[in-house]
């Protein structure tokens, strides 16, 4: 089951995504947080609530393309209490990398502190059942106000070095009356950083994720598969300047989900109830590390076929470089 959020009739409103072509709306108003919470309140699973919920009425899903009234597959009323977080080396690339990692994780003193990191995953990633693993690499990246809807520009700031894309994961967590955390489901999705500035300095790396993202543009609902086979583009001119296979899901990672998850829920403030969690799952796959700069009017492509339709974004490149000047108040 996937469900996509857009406006329609100048409310926000879910749909259940019927084929590539239709979508069909659900009753209420108030998006996918309001579904869920209903859901909540009413001791349904999210797929129960979306049965229940169901209309006769169907909507041409390019044309809410085409008109801009699709929007990201799940937000917050109050986008200060939607959390943007994430986790990095996390997926084991190709086999090539892996055996050249491998060959390379004998001499614990030559590591770098990236390498190090990548290593505990691999040997404590993907604890047994009622076992605590190692816990990741962990950033924060924004609130609510961060996410751009699909089929919209990524803003780039004016002090940017870069604007890349990372084709990733997310997921999708709605905290429950009682603090209990909660999955609504996955999406794929563009966690866009900064990578020229993270080279300069690992240091940096916080700096590097403050940036705007994007997902969806729908959301699916239930278990994620093992072995996830995506593509990730970018169009230039209209023609297909970069291009590359990207893999995830567990069999993939270094990390299970369940321990990932652990190791965010486990800080009582991301237990706040009502609160939205939106967590990147990391990546091996980006078109940096083959020496492309992207401009203005690049479009990325992020697709995956579990996900339905693919994740679209332009680049629009800010260029107020008016200084921020803190007063006395």
């Amino acid at each position: 089951m996937r469900l996509i959020q857009c406006i329609h009739q100048q409310q926000l409103r879910v749909a259940l995504v019927e084929s590539s072509d239709t979508v069909r709306l659900l009753h209420g108003e108030g998006g996918t947080y309001a579904l869920a919470m209903a859901a909540v309140n009413n001791g349904n699973s999210l797929q129960q609530q979306v049965e229940a919920q169901l209309s006769d009425d169907t909507l041409d899903y390019q044309q809410l393309v085409d008109n801009g009234d699709l929007r990201a597959p799940v937000s917050h009323p109050d986008p200060a209490h939607c959390h943007i977080t994430g986790t990095g080396l996390t997926h084991l690339g190709s086999a090539d990398t892996r055996a050249s990692m491998h060959s390379n994780l004998s001499e614990e003193t030559q590591l770098s502190d990236s390498m190090r990191m990548f290593k505990m995953g691999l040997e404590g990633g993907k604890p047994a059942a009622g076992e605590t693993g190692v816990q990741p690499e962990w950033f924060y990246k924004g609130d609510g106000d961060i996410v751009i809807a699909p089929e919209q520009a990524l803003p780039v700031p004016h002090f940017a070095e870069d604007a890349g894309e990372e084709p990733e994961l997310i997921g999708i967590y709605l905290i429950g009356p009682n603090g209990q955390p909660l999955r609504l489901g996955f999406a794929i999705a563009n966690e866009f950083s900064d990578h020229k500035i993270e080279k300069v300095n690992y240091l940096w790396l916080a700096h590097s994720k403050l940036r705007a993202c994007s997902f969806g543009p729908e959301l699916l609902v239930g278990d994620l598969p093992d072995h996830i086979e995506g593509e990730s583009r970018i169009v230039r001119d209209g023609k297909v300047l970069w291009r590359k296979p990207f893999l995830t899901g567990e069999a993939n990672m270094s990390h299970s989900i369940a321990n990932l998850e652990e190791h965010h829920f486990k800080y009582a403030q991301f237990r706040r109830a009502g609160d939205l969690h939106l967590h990147f799952m990391g990546t091996a796959t980006l078109s940096f590390a083959d020496g492309i700069s992207t401009i203005a009017g690049d479009r990325f492509e992020i697709e995956a076929p579990q996900f339905g339709r693919p994740l679209c974004n332009g680049l629009e490149f800010e260029v107020d470089t008016t200084p921020v000047i803190v007063k006395s108040l």
